[in-house]
Formats: structure tokens, sequence, C-alpha cells
């Protein structure tokens, strides 16, 4: 278990350590001179049955607030030290404040140097902090009354420390792992070694970690859970990790060792956001403030999605931007102090790390973000897939998910994934009809097309979808029979291009030309000449016939038969398969042609992507695309 002190400056914090663990956690001389607490402090105390009680000593002053968070991030169980001569005083309400928006739910209040008052100022105090904490989950908390310059009372504050920790349960070690810093040193023989609370998964002695948000990488040498050396730390407990690949200089209070794989650095994420109702004035739209995440301190600016403004004791959904990126997780807590770091306005929850850039107000995504604030993991992600699909790494990298959860969380579900994207099967159901229905009206409005290319349809039915997954999509309506390719197009079966009648006289009269020398017809201008027609009409003529499909535009003007630029395609696979690559000078000898029009074909293949280029060489990249049967260019 690990235990945090709170409470006002020289109410007695780091003396209440001392006596409990029998160390002073005041270290630095500037501390030990001025007799207060500047930096944070640690002691640990172990028991008969093999636990030990962590305890994080924070500083009371107001300007080091910012200090004081970070202590109280991830601890157990806090004691709120309140003196019996000052009573309650400004940090004692601001730190409750921020214990209570850090979800610190178990703790105990002491009332400190009785020594110092009579029985009529100790019943008074005890008035004052019933009114402190009233209304609070501290309401119920135990107070202890003591002295820990003398002694007296401090017995039952430790009985009831120990039996709280033996009553506590280890939390879970589920997730890669987390360690948020908060202290940097080098020790000799070490090397440099961050020391921190773990807030989810665990750690062994020679595991890769990541050092977040700076993208470092290290690995761990050695390690001390609780102050005691270890093979391995886990989540609930204080580590002393030596790490090897990183200077002491590159790693700094507010980042976090955590597992290499996981990648959930983001510097705009939405949550939920609550201000105390002890402000005189709501949150408006876009406020700036310091925020506070794990042993972080950034700028951040709120903006609220679902009102005007936060009104003093309200929580509302918001969208968050900080001035450099954080490593965030969903369900990760975070307090809000103002733009001066002068008062605690309140707090909030991280639920979504990659958020939209357009369409954040809208109602769906607003109820997917009641969802995330409100339901259980399953429920929110049930209710998250029924309006988008999502990447499996979008989901697992933001609520720190291994992939053995994340495929369980899936399978419960009954999601369909498709190309490392999650769809709920009504989801998954609702884009193949809006598939469909796309090409029913894209027939209507342009029946002499062939078809829509596949990207284009991509972009008109699930533009945030991948091309993977959209691929997948169809592939599933072909193998039904609901699709058809022809060439690069995509068709509902019943849907036919069909030239006009006068265009098909007049194309007859053209198709000769191209049929002469298939692989090496003439241009537009050419065939005007030839047929005695306007070039413009030749062309226009052409472009129909090529949304019908049966020439194609290789180059400016210059349009092949489909068939031909089908056996060409062939040709290029050929020397692909016996000479590595399609080259212009053998591909040249075998079509016949010039070289000129030999590198424009390759290169209208390049374009397409049936080949790559690299240097000199095509590279074929997938099955001709002009075959029946075959993915389109």
């Amino acid at each position: 278990m690990i235990v945090g002190t709170a409470g006002h400056i020289d109410h007695g914090k780091t003396s209440l350590v001392k006596r409990l663990t029998g160390r002073d956690t005041d270290r630095l001389p500037e501390e030990i001179q001025r007799g207060i607490s500047i930096e944070l402090g640690y002691a640990y105390v172990p028991l008969a049955d093999g636990q030990v009680i962590g305890f994080v000593d924070v500083p009371g002053h107001e300007k080091f607030v910012h200090t004081m968070v970070a202590g109280a991030t991830g601890i157990d169980f806090a004691l709120l030290v309140v003196a019996a001569d000052d009573g309650v005083m400004p940090q004692t309400i601001e730190h409750l404040q921020i214990l209570l928006v850090l979800a610190v739910a178990d703790g105990a209040i002491v009332l400190n140097k009785i020594d110092r008052v009579d029985a009529a100022r100790r019943m008074a105090v005890r008035a004052q902090i019933a009114a402190c904490v009233h209304g609070t989950p501290a309401a119920a908390w135990p107070l202890f009354e003591l002295s820990a310059a003398t002694g007296a009372g401090v017995d039952a504050l430790w009985s009831h420390l120990v039996a709280r920790a033996q009553a506590a349960t280890a939390r879970a070690c589920a997730g890669h792992f987390r360690l948020a810093v908060d202290r940097v040193f080098t020790l000799t023989g070490a090397g440099t070694v961050v020391t921190g609370t773990v807030h989810a998964g665990l750690v062994r002695v020679g595991d890769e970690v990541a050092i977040a948000p700076a993208g470092l990488r290290a690995r761990v040498r050695s390690l001390h859970a609780q102050d005691r050396p270890a093979m391995e730390g886990r989540a609930g407990q204080r580590c002393a990790l030596a790490l090897v690949g990183v200077e002491k200089n590159e790693v700094e209070r507010g980042q976090w060792v955590q597992g290499s794989a996981l990648q959930n650095v983001s510097e705009r994420f939405d949550a939920t956001v609550a201000l105390s109702p002890l402000e005189s004035r709501g949150l408006s739209n876009w406020a700036t403030v310091h925020l506070h995440h794990g042993t972080a301190d950034v700028m951040a600016r709120i903006g609220v999605l679902d009102a005007e403004q936060i009104a003093p004791g309200e929580a509302r959904l918001a969208t968050i931007s900080t001035d450099r990126p954080l490593a965030l997780c969903r369900g990760d807590r975070f307090v809000l102090r103002d733009a001066q770091a002068r008062r605690t306005l309140g707090g909030g929850v991280v639920l979504d790390i990659a958020p939209p850039r357009r369409g954040k107000r809208r109602p769906e995504r607003l109820q997917v973000l009641a969802a995330l604030r409100d339901a259980t993991p399953q429920e929110a992600l049930a209710t998250w897939l029924q309006s988008e699909a999502l990447s499996l790494a979008r989901i697992a990298h933001g609520w720190n998910l291994t992939d053995g959860d994340l495929q369980a969380m899936l399978n419960s579900l009954h999601a369909r994934v498709a190309a490392g994207t999650a769809f709920a099967a009504s989801y998954w159901a609702q884009l193949r009809m809006r598939l469909l229905q796309a090409l029913a009206t894209a027939h209507e409005r342009e029946p002499e097309m062939p078809g829509v290319e596949q990207n284009r349809l991509r972009r008109m039915v699930a533009p945030s979808l991948t091309a993977e997954a959209f691929s997948e999509l169809v592939e599933e309506l072909l193998a039904e029979a609901r699709l058809v390719r022809r060439s690069a197009f995509l068709a509902l079966p019943e849907h036919r291009a069909e030239l006009g009648k006068n265009e098909r006289i007049l194309w007859e009269r053209i198709k000769p030309l191209l049929m002469e020398k298939p692989f090496q017809p003439p241009r537009v201008r050419d065939i005007a000449r030839e047929r005695n027609l306007p070039e413009n009409e030749v062309r226009a003529l052409l472009k129909r016939v090529a949304r019908v499909g049966e020439v194609t535009l290789v180059a400016h003007d210059h349009f092949f038969l489909t068939d031909a630029v089908r056996a060409l395609a062939d040709i290029a696979a050929e020397l692909s398969a016996t000479r590595g690559a399609a080259r212009a000078a053998e591909f040249r000898d075998r079509i016949g042609t010039g070289r000129k029009l030999a590198i424009q074909i390759l290169e209208f293949f390049d374009r397409v992507g049936y080949t790559r280029r690299v240097r000199d060489d095509h590279l074929l990249r997938r099955p001709n695309p002009w075959r029946e049967g075959a993915p389109g260019p």
C-alpha cells in the first residue's frame, strides 16, 4: 500500500511520517535549513507478513501544489493532516480537492499537534474539518487525534494503517507497464535511475521500455519495488528502475516509463471535465489552464463540447489541447488549475486520446463520449463501433490493452475485424448497403460510365476507412455477386454502360484504325485527319468509349483498345517473370514499337499501380487488372 500525505504547510506531515517510519523525508539542505518540505519525500516500513507500506510525503506550501499533485498520483491511501492550533487552512481544502479529483477514495484524517491546544479548541477544529469534508467521500474517513511531536495517539493510527494494508487487494496488472516518473538520479554502478508509482502492468529485469513522450528506448538493468531489490515491479508499487540506454539529462519528472509496444502520445484528447463547486464562476469555452497529468504539468486549452461553458459543480464533455505531448490512456485522471497556478479548478478523466478534428460536437460523437464516460469498457466499445469503424491500434493504445485482452473484448461483442479494423456487425452491414446505394446513384447519374473506381467509391462511402479494410468489404460483395469488376471499375451486375446510337455508328468508323496496329494506335489528331472529323469530336467520343471500357487512355490523346492493354500487361508480366522486371528496351522489342511509346506504356502501368518503377526497372505489383476477376488498377 502507498500512503500519501496532504495538508497545509507546517501542519506536521513530515514529522508524522518520521514518527511512523523513523525516517526524515526532508533530504535537501534547503529543506533542512528552512524547516519546510520543498520536494517529495519517501519512506518505507516492512510489515510482519512481508508487505511494505510506502509513504509519499508532499510539500504543503501553496507554491508547491504542482509537486503535491505529482506525489499524490497513484497513491492508495491519503493522510489529510490538520494542525489543531491552525485548523482548516487554504491548502487543507485544496489538497482535499486534488485527492478527490484523483479518486483517492480511502484515507484518514489526522488532527495533529493536540498537545498545543485544549479540548475546546480540538472540538472546534473537528467541526471545521466536518464542514470541510461534508458531502465528499472523505466524510467517511476516520479521524485520529494525535501529536507527532510526543507520539500520543500515533499507535492507533499505525494500527489502522496496518489493518488497511492487510485488507487491501493487489491491483490488477492488466495492460502494458506504465510508471509515472517523479525522480531521476544517477547511482554508481547502476547508472540512470528513475523512480515513480506503477499505474499499470508489470516490468521485469531485462525488459525493453520506452520513455514517453520523448520516444527514447532503454533496458531495465535492475529494479527495486517498495524499496526492496526485486526481479519485477507491478501496478500499485513504487519502483526504482536502473535503466541502460538513456542518460540522466534525457529523462525528467513528468515523463512515463512504459512498455515499448505502447504508442499513446497525444497533444489532443477528449475527456470529461468537472469544475469545483467552490469556484465563483464558470469555466469559459477554450479557457487556458494548467493541466496536471501523472507527474507532468502542462498548459492546456479546454473546449467544451456539450455546453457553452462549465458551471461550478458541473461536469461536461470537453476536448483538450496541450502545449506539449503527453503519454495518455483512457481512464487517466488529471487536475486543472488556473492559468496563473494559484488555485485548483477541478479535474477530469481521459476518454479518447485520438479524437476527430471535425464533427466533435455531432450527436453521434457526444453519444460515444457519454458511453466512454458512463459505461463499462465492453458497453462503451459496443456503442462506439455502432457509429464508426475503429483501428485495432487506436483501441489497444488508447485503452492500454494487450493483444489478448483486445481480442477477448472484440470476441465478446461479436465484432467483425477486417485489415486491422474493428466493425460492429450492424455497422459492417450498413457500409455494405451504403456502398451498393452509392453505386446505384452513380449509375443513375452517369449511365455512360462502366462503374466507379474503387478509391473514388471509398471516398463516397467511407472516406475515413483504410483502403485495405474497404477492399475486404468490396471483395465480400464481389464473392456474393452483389458487385462486378470491369477493368478499373466496380459496378452493380445489372448495370451496362452503352454508347448512344449515333456514338456507336461513329465509333464503328474509328475502331478499325485502332485495330490495325493495336500496340501502336494512331493519336486523336491522326484519327481526325484520317476520317476527316473535327479533332474535338474524336477526343470527346473516345473519352465516352473509355467510360464504356472498350478503350483506355494510356498517354495524352493516345487511346488503346482495352484488349490491347490487356495483352501489353501480359507481356510486362512475362518479362517480370523471366527477367525480374520489365525494362523499356526489352519491352519495346517485344511489342515492336519505338522506345518513346514503350516508355509511355510502362509509365502508364506505373501510374495505375500495376507496376512500380525502381530506377530503370518496372516491377510487377499485382495480377493483370484487365483480366476478369482481377482487382482493378
